[in-house]
């Protein structure tokens, strides 16, 4: 074995259970940094863990619940749940726990240490720099990270919250094989995939305190719709299994969360010495397939992809659902919790399942273990590949409040309020977008840039009334009269954005010239772009005196449409998003 600095890491000792590592926000907001037995000492009076990046965090509170669910045993179904929600003492037991198996959660252990494969090495005995495992020092573009120009060491804690974060989300591409690795040809090994948590649009639920959080998270699959693929009996996390060796384990589904979220995608070694960590060995280890996990993952939704279909020729094959970095959380509600469970037996199979996360929360709020008004943050986070996932480009963080009553399995209307309301939104920031066309298309300009300008800014203002509209719809509210409301305060904002462009035309819009519509050419000017916006508003959100019913998206009411539009309509067809 090549030399290396193993004898001074031999004398290092960092333990996890005991040593401050793990980045926490309190209540009042201050920051600190605690252990893991802290943390769950502490869990009651936290608000949130943090992270270096948002991954981070998400890949933290993975490690954190399969303790937990280690720990605790559970929880075993709705019933033992609730047992543990009404007990502020629930993670007593965890203390206990960390002591039987605190010699695996040693970061430099000898034999067994924390994540990663004592003695990794490579043939030529290569260490690499930190930058393989700190996923803000994007490789070939030091200059957008504020590490520069690289990481020459990290402290000891740093480093084990990078360690998490490589099992979870490392990047894919070749890299230097290991001895002992049988996927070694030439001394590399080629592309295995990213990381576990790296294929997810992951989705997690936060209450008021870190222990809520946790709890909330923690979901037993016999009372949850969908996760079939557990093997409670034989559910074990990274710690509790056989140490790993540098090659990959016999190929091999999750047996549950403990497993799964501790899934060492992995082989790594860090090399340091009195003063931090300076080196990382850092390998593939065992792989996982995205396909058809919807069984085991609670922590994302999926869609149905034909070509995977195709390709494995299976009948039904699923794939997590990615996380748009341009799309904000609210505006992916319905993803989160429109009821698209597994369809009756012979029909056809749903083109989208939410996360099986809130197919739980729906049964505990159903089973009346939460309050209706209790309000719940969806808070999405993932990871956006570039160049053959060798890098990340994009990492997306992004909430959205709600009170649990959208999630009633008996109460279906006010998730069906909620996500109509959103369509509300994006017809009417259509109808935003189509005017900042139509007025640039009569000035004479490029119509591209207007309309994405009008439609960021629409979104943008409606996403902040939207979340304080949402957060506001509990269980004492009618959802219809809510939606009604939400539609004409849409109208009266998106409306005034709209006054704001016509103000702005310009005298260029407002002389007008001949365009060409398909295969006609008519005459537009800003006059006649704001009567087809109004027209478009009072369609899809009806007139702002309006009361009572929302209005149905899917007609069209004269009532509903401004004289001036009606005129107008009857004269030329609107440019909308889908003429141009």
């Amino acid at each position: 074995m090549p030399e290396t600095d193993e004898n001074a890491t031999l004398a290092l000792s960092f333990d996890l259970t005991a040593d401050p590592w793990i980045l926490v926000l309190g209540q009042g907001g201050e920051h600190g940094e605690l252990s893991l037995r802290q943390v769950f000492d502490q869990a009651h009076g936290l608000r949130r863990l943090v992270g270096d990046l948002p991954t981070q965090e998400f890949a933290l509170l993975r490690l954190l619940l399969a303790v937990a669910h280690d720990a605790l045993g559970g929880p075993r179904d709705v019933e033992h749940w609730a047992e543990l929600w009404a007990d502020d003492d629930c993670f007593a037991p965890v203390g206990a726990y960390l002591d039987e198996h605190h010699r695996r959660f040693g970061l430099f252990d000898d034999r067994t240490p924390f994540f990663q494969v004592a003695g990794l090495h490579t043939a030529k005995g290569e260490v690499s720099s930190l930058n393989r495992i700190v996923a803000d020092v994007p490789n070939g573009a030091p200059f957008f990270s504020s590490r520069m120009p690289a990481v020459d060491r990290l402290t000891y804690a740093e480093a084990a919250r990078w360690v998490v974060h490589a099992h979870a989300y490392d990047t894919s591409g070749i890299k230097t094989g290991v001895v002992g690795d049988s996927r070694v040809k030439g001394g590399r090994v080629y592309p295995l995939g990213v990381g576990w948590a790296g294929n997810l649009g992951g989705v997690f639920a936060e209450g008021r305190t870190l222990r809520e959080t946790l709890l909330l998270n923690m979901v037993a699959p016999a009372d949850t719709v969908g996760l079939s693929d557990w093997d409670a009996g034989d559910d074990l996390p990274a710690w509790r299994r056989d140490a790993c060796g540098p090659g990959a384990e016999p190929v091999r589904r999750p047996t549950g969360v403990r497993d799964l979220y501790t899934w060492q995608s992995r082989r790594l070694l860090l090399h340091a010495d009195g003063d931090g960590v300076h080196g990382v060995v850092l390998g593939y280890g065992d792989p996982l397939t995205a396909r058809n996990k919807h069984g085991c993952e609670p922590m994302t939704a999926w869609r149905r992809s034909k070509t995977q279909e195709k390709k494995h020729g299976e009948s039904t094959a699923y794939m997590p659902r990615e996380h748009d970095p341009a799309r904000s959380a609210w505006r992916g509600l319905a993803s989160l919790i429109a009821n698209r469970g597994a369809p009756a037996q012979g029909a056809e199979a749903a083109d989208y399942l939410p996360p099986r996360l809130f197919e739980w929360i729906s049964q505990l709020v159903t089973s009346d273990e939460l309050d209706e008004d209790f309000l719940v943050r969806a808070h999405i986070v993932g990871a956006r590949f570039g160049t053959q996932q060798s890098v990340i480009d994009e990492v997306v963080d992004d909430h959205v409040s709600m009170a649990v009553v959208l999630l009633h399995e008996r109460k279906s209307e006010y998730a069906e309020q909620a996500i109509s309301a959103v369509t509300d939104a994006e017809e009417a920031v259509t109808a935003l977008g189509d005017l900042a066309t139509n007025l640039a298309r009569a000035a004479g300009t490029d119509s591209e840039g207007p309309r994405a300008t009008a439609r960021d800014s629409g979104f943008h203002v409606l996403g902040t009334h939207y979340r304080t509209w949402l957060a506001a719809l509990d269980g004492s509210a009618d959802p219809y009269a809510a939606r009604a409301e939400w539609q004409r305060q849409v109208h009266r904002i998106v409306g005034g954005l709209g006054d704001g462009l016509i103000d702005r035309a310009g005298d260029a819009a407002w002389q007008g010239r001949v365009i060409t519509v398909k295969s006609r050419t008519e005459w537009l000017n800003a006059g006649l772009a704001d009567n087809w916006f109004r027209y478009r508003l009072g369609t899809c959100l009806g007139h702002p005196r309006d009361s009572g019913q929302p209005t149905d998206t899917g007609g069209e009411s004269e009532a509903t449409v401004p004289a001036a539009a009606m005129s107008a309509s009857a004269a030329a067809a609107p440019v909308t998003e889908g003429h141009v």
